[in-house]
C-alpha cells in the first residue's frame, strides 16, 4: 500500500472507529460480524431499530438484541426501577420489563454495546438526565465492564405538530428545529462528559426534513376541522406517523413517533453506527419507502454518521 493510501485508511478509521463493531472492527464491507446488542429505552428506539435486524441479516452480519425498553420512559424512571431492584431483589417494582430487572438483564451477556437515551419530551433539557445518566451507566459498568456504551440521539417532532419538546423545566421548544438543536447539544453534552459516542438518530431526521427536495410539507389544503373519512391529507415524506383514522373512523394524529420512512431511517443510522459501514451496499427497504427514498437515506444516514464521529 503507498503513502496515500495509508493515509486514506487512516481517516476512514479514525471517523469509523468510535462506532465500529466492538467484536470485528470497523467498516469492512463483506466482512461477517458478530453484535449483541442490549437496549435501554422507549418507543422511539423501538421505532429506530425496527428494520435493523432485516439490514444485519441481509448483509451477513449476526445481531443479538436485548431491550429494556418501556413506552414514554425517561433516564430517571429507568433509574427508578433498577434501584428498586438494587435495594430488593424481590420488589417487583424493580420488574418493570416482563418480569425482570435491570441487572438480570444486563446480566444475560456478555453485551458487545448498550444504549441508553433520554424521553424525547425531555431530551431538549439538559437538566433532566442527571443524576439519572451517571447512576445508569455506573450500574451498566459494573455488570459489563467491557461493553461500549452510546447514546441514542432521538428525534425533534414532525413540524406541524401541536407542542414540542421541553428544553428548560416546562418551557418548550417553539419549533421542530430547536427541539432538534436544544436535544442534540443536551445528548453531546452529557455523552462527552463521560467519552461516550452518539448514534445520531435525530441528526439524519433533521438532514432529511430541512432538505427542500426531501422534507415534509403540511398540507394546507386539508379540511383538518371536518375531516371526511377515508381522506387524509398530503403526508408525502414524512418521517413521522402523522395523521390516519382508527379503527373507529376517528382522525388521530401523532406528530413524534417515526412511521415506515423514520423507522428505516432510524434503522440505518444504528446499522452504519454498530456495524461501522455505509448501508449505500443494501437494498431492503420496507414497502411503504419508494426506491428513491430508500436510496437518499441510506446516503444521509451513513454521512450523518461519519459526522458524527469526526
Amino acid at each position: 500500500m503507498n503513502i496515500n493510501g495509508k493515509l486514506l485508511l487512516t481517516v476512514f478509521l479514525i471517523l469509523v472507529l468510535p462506532f465500529g463493531s466492538p467484536a470485528s472492527g470497523p467498516g469492512q464491507p463483506g466482512k461477517k460480524k458478530t453484535v449483541r446488542l442490549f437496549i435501554i429505552g422507549n418507543s422511539f428506539s423501538q421505532n429506530a431499530t425496527t428494520y435493523l435486524p432485516q439490514l444485519a441479516e441481509e448483509a451477513g452480519h449476526s445481531l443479538t438484541i436485548g431491550r429494556a425498553e418501556l413506552g414514554g420512559c425517561s433516564l430517571q424512571r429507568h433509574w427508578e426501577i433498577a434501584a428498586a431492584a438494587e435495594a430488593d431483589t424481590a420488589d417487583p417494582k424493580g420488574k418493570a420489563y416482563k418480569g425482570k430487572s435491570l441487572r438480570m438483564l444486563l446480566s444475560d451477556g456478555p453485551w458487545d454495546v448498550v444504549t441508553i437515551q433520554q424521553y424525547s419530551l425531555l431530551s431538549g433539557d439538559v437538566g433532566t438526565y442527571q443524576p439519572y445518566a451517571d447512576k445508569l451507566i455506573a450500574l451498566i459498568r459494573s455488570i459489563q465492564p467491557r461493553t461500549r456504551i452510546l447514546f441514542h440521539q432521538t428525534w425533534a417532532y414532525r413540524s406541524d405538530a401541536k407542542a414540542f419538546g421541553k428544553i428548560n423545566g416546562e418551557e418548550r421548544a417553539a419549533d421542530d428545529r430547536e427541539m432538534w438543536e436544544k436535544a442534540r447539544t443536551a445528548y453531546r453534552s452529557v455523552a462527552g462528559t463521560y467519552g461516550l459516542g452518539v448514534i445520531p438518530s435525530g441528526d439524519a431526521f433533521r438532514a432529511v426534513v430541512s432538505d427542500p427536495e426531501w422534507g415534509f410539507r403540511k398540507d394546507n389544503d386539508y379540511h383538518y376541522s371536518q375531516p371526511e373519512y377515508p381522506s387524509l391529507p398530503n403526508q408525502a415524506h414524512s418521517l413521522h406517523v402523522g395523521y390516519r383514522w382508527n379503527k373507529n373512523r376517528q382522525l388521530t394524529f401523532d406528530a413524534n413517533h417515526a412511521g415506515p420512512a423514520g423507522c428505516y431511517l432510524g434503522s440505518l443510522v444504528w446499522y452504519a453506527c454498530l456495524f461501522g459501514e455505509s448501508p449505500a451496499r443494501l437494498t431492503f427497504a420496507p414497502e411503504q419507502v419508494t426506491a428513491a427514498q430508500a436510496a437518499h437515506f441510506r446516503k444521509v444516514a451513513w454521512k450523518t454518521v461519519k459526522r458524527a464521529g469526526k
